[in-house]
């Protein structure tokens, strides 16, 4: 009997991260599979959840470790696609702070072929998720624009974190507003905020973004000062947990993964207590190096913690 297809689909950009290991005058280079919808589909998959990726990789060495990585997470390798064009691949000079370039001229991420998707693929579907530098790349974005458009008609709900990264220019705007009208959920940092309205104010640009669809769920996650959930008028907050934070590589597409988890296999929480997942979620991902696939258990355990202790 053939596998069930997902209930939570993400898609956009799997992407090989090249990080510099500084040395004396050369340096050294580590490549991790990464990308911020794969990030969450990762986790999700390793949470238990039956999860795709839809993107397409490359077929080489980068591609292989991408392709093995998916299948090491569990996800659904069906909507997987793979072909013959260059690897995407995110330049890491150094991490704090942040500088970083991506190299994907015609890759194989903008070749992604609706379709090619199998037949009933998107018959369990409940959730999507959209973002990452795939919907500021050509021809992909319009590619993903319109199947979060395909399949928001069918009734799945969307949810949508940009992201932002330097190649989101005024050129980015139509997309941003496109997609927050779409999205159920949406997910911003304050610094996701600050660039994508290219502003020092986070908090008014909050306002505009909420403006664009006042009805959509918005997660607001200001790093160690902690995070806030909108839903309508009403408004939950939950502070950080105490953690020995290693880095925060990843902390956003795991809160961002926590939130879609909760939502999904409890929805009988309130908010929150969703928003309590969400902030364990993302404060895990502090407590290792690099993007990593979640540890359920320690995700429970700062969840526990924020149920008992958390109210701010």
């Amino acid at each position: 009997m053939p596998h069930k297809f997902p209930a939570i689909l993400c898609a956009g950009e799997a992407l090989t991260d090249m990080i510099a290991i500084s040395g004396d005058a050369i340096n050294t280079w580590r490549s991790l599979a990464g990308g911020a919808p794969w990030n969450v589909a990762r986790s999700l998959a390793n949470a238990g959840i039956r999860t795709g990726f839809a993107g397409a990789i490359s077929n080489d060495v980068f591609g292989n470790q991408l392709y093995a990585a998916s299948a090491e997470a569990g996800l659904d390798l069906r909507l997987l696609q793979r072909n013959s064009h260059a690897p995407l691949l995110a330049i890491v000079a150094q991490s704090l702070p942040p500088s970083y370039f991506f190299i994907g001229e015609n890759s194989a991420d903008l070749h992604f072929d609706l379709s090619l998707l199998p037949g009933g693929w998107s018959d369990e579907l409940v959730w999507a998720h959209f973002g990452g530098i795939s919907l500021a790349r050509e021809p992909l974005a319009s590619t993903l624009i319109a199947l979060a458009t395909q399949i928001k008609s069918r009734g799945v709900k969307i949810s949508y974190d940009p992201n932002f990264r330097n190649v989101m220019d005024a050129r980015y705007d139509a997309v941003l507003q496109t997609m927050i009208g779409l999205a159920d959920i949406i997910k911003v940092s304050d610094e996701d905020l600050c660039g994508l309205f290219r502003t020092t104010n986070a908090d008014d640009a909050l306002q505009s973004l909420r403006a664009m669809n006042p009805k959509a769920v918005c997660l607001y996650t200001r790093g160690a000062d902690g995070a806030s959930l909108y839903v309508g008028d009403d408004i939950w907050h939950a502070a950080t947990p105490r953690i020995d934070v290693v880095d925060t590589v990843g902390a956003g597409d795991a809160s961002m993964a926590g939130l879609l988890y909760s939502l999904y296999q409890h929805a009988d929480r309130n908010w929150q207590a969703h928003l309590h997942y969400a902030v364990a979620s993302g404060a895990a991902a502090c407590t290792a190096a690099g993007a990593q696939m979640l540890a359920p258990e320690r995700v429970a355990m700062l969840f526990s913690e924020l149920q008992t202790t958390n109210v701010i």
